[in-house]
């Protein structure tokens, strides 16, 4: 703040904003906004919404001290616990030798690690990447984070903040796939799957501090900042217009649209939807100019690109997710942001304000297409709706075309619905412990930040998180947006990210009883 006000901007624009503000302060407009406010607050105060999302439920509280909460903890830090009673019986060797303090001292900064993995996975472009570097990388960092335990004396690999839903997901994954119908066809999406348990797993287990979580933060909004400056490099250069993804009839004049390093629009704008909100929570709560720069600019940079690619569902998101942040962060500026989302509607280019009048135009050729898939989907669920086709799209697509159950005038590829999809894939289960995980991940994140206790910046990454979060499921309501690998991972990447600050923000209040201590 000190270099704003005494750089030659600041002393030119200051006193005009003291001058506004101080007439804003008594105006009737102001009164009239205040008072919108306050109704909006003494409304949701009681709300049967609010409750349920304040209310923890018998499940989530029996879920911390569970025999079987316990027994999976154990198991899967069975070697951290060899490597502290190696380390217990050569105490003094290991603290004598300098490989062995170099050794800790890398193993111990797991974080970093994966905040260096999460940039390079983001901003490699399409052609160059394979997702097996992503399984490579999270098992070398899940390494890592065993080792990184050794010192601490407590320090277990965290299943108890992951929550009873996300667990049983996780189980659901490794079960459906030797129930799968095509085991061939499902094997290379539990590499998928399981990179991303690895993700969670570290990130929620090795995040300590809060400069653990400005660091994953600040290498996320600029991982944002490159693909976003790439895709507005892909505007300039031109952009042919791909009928395939846009009628052509509903929206003359709109130019190609820009994908960046992902190889489709759809899923450049869905890793943008993610990655925004994380943004925006990095400037409010960066403590130097630096970070709220980068911050700002990334987020700024990054809604313009997702402007660019023309993706109706996740503009829906965004905006949701927009929502949620400002009615997490202050209720009160509920009304500006409104005004300010008429303000940004006005000032639209023509081909996005008449692509936002397309979204419920059921003519379109986009959203008619969609149709089919449900239609097929939901005939699948209704033969096999509890153990659903198996892992992966390419067995659900499989299954089916045997079952001769599509007939749309394309290809079937997958359900363009993640809840669809998910439940295709993984049976009943499984898509009733994946909507209940990411429920239960935001339930428990707006108690953490309605806390007097909880740090600023605990709490601005749990409200990032969160609201990235809630809007990508509203878009995965008209996309599947895992249907790219690197995009679930992040998906799962923003998810651990928000369980981290929310496992940070119960140590601030005594509840976490298994923090790691150093021996």
């Amino acid at each position: 703040m000190e270099v704003v006000q005494s750089s030659v901007l600041g002393r030119l624009l200051l006193p005009v904003w003291l001058w506004l503000r101080a007439r804003y302060e008594y105006s009737l407009l102001a009164r009239v906004l205040r008072g919108i406010a306050q109704a909006w607050s003494r409304a949701c105060a009681g709300s049967v919404l609010i409750q349920f999302v304040t209310r923890e439920g018998c499940l989530s509280k029996a879920w911390k001290d569970s025999g079987l909460c316990r027994i999976l903890t154990f198991l899967l830090s069975i070697p951290t616990i060899l490597l502290q009673k190696l380390y217990g019986a050569c105490r003094e060797a290991f603290e004598n030798s300098v490989a062995a303090r170099i050794v800790f001292a890398v193993v111990e900064e797991t974080p970093l690690a994966v905040a260096w993995l999460m940039l390079v996975i983001m901003v490699i472009p399409f052609k160059y990447w394979n997702n097996a570097y992503s399984f490579a990388g999270f098992l070398l960092c899940f390494l890592l984070a065993v080792a990184s335990g050794m010192r601490k004396r407590n320090f277990r690999l965290d299943l108890a903040f992951l929550g009873p839903w996300i667990v049983a997901f996780g189980a659901m994954i490794l079960v459906a796939w030797p129930l799968s119908a095509y085991p061939s066809l499902s094997t290379r999406f539990l590499l998928y799957y399981v990179t991303c348990m690895l993700c969670v797993v570290v990130i929620v287990s090795t995040v300590e501090t809060w400069r653990h979580l400005t660091r994953l933060m600040a290498f996320s909004s600029l991982a944002l900042l490159v693909m976003s400056l790439a895709g507005l490099y892909q505007r300039i250069q031109g952009v042919e217009v791909n009928p395939s993804y846009v009628d052509m009839n509903l929206n003359k004049g709109m130019p190609g649209r820009v994908w960046s390093f992902y190889e489709n629009p759809n899923t450049f704008a869905e890793v943008l939807l993610l990655l925004i909100p994380v943004a925006i929570a990095y400037m409010l709560c960066s403590k130097g100019w630096l970070g709220r720069f980068l911050g700002f600019f990334s987020a700024a940079v990054g809604c313009v690109a997702m402007a660019m690619t023309y993706s109706r569902a996740s503009w829906v998101g965004l905006a949701f997710a927009a929502v949620v942040f400002v009615v997490l962060w202050n209720r009160k500026l509920i009304p500006f942001g409104i005004l300010a989302a008429l303000v940004v509607l006005a000032i639209l280019p023509d081909t996005v304000f008449n692509r936002i009048l397309t979204i419920f135009n059921t003519s379109d050729t986009s959203t008619n297409s969609r149709f089919p898939l449900y239609q097929a989907a939901g005939e699948f669920l209704q033969q096999r709706p509890v153990l659903g086709a198996g892992l992966g799209s390419d067995a659900v697509r499989q299954a089916i075309g045997d079952l001769n159950l599509f007939h749309g005038k394309d290809h079937f590829v997958h359900c363009h619905n993640i809840y669809l999809q998910v439940w295709c894939e993984t049976g009943l289960v499984g898509v009733i412990s994946f909507v209940g995980g990411i429920l239960w991940t935001f339930k428990k994140g707006c108690r953490a930040v309605a806390r007097a206790t909880c740090d600023p910046v605990v709490r601005m990454t749990i409200l990032g998180g969160a609201a990235a979060l809630m809007g990508t499921m509203v878009c995965g309501l008209a996309d599947y947006i895992w249907n790219y690998p690197r995009v679930m991972l992040i998906f799962w990447f923003v998810c651990a990210l928000t369980l981290a600050g929310i496992r940070l923000a119960a140590r601030q209040d005594g509840e976490e009883t298994s923090a790691p201590v150093s021996e």
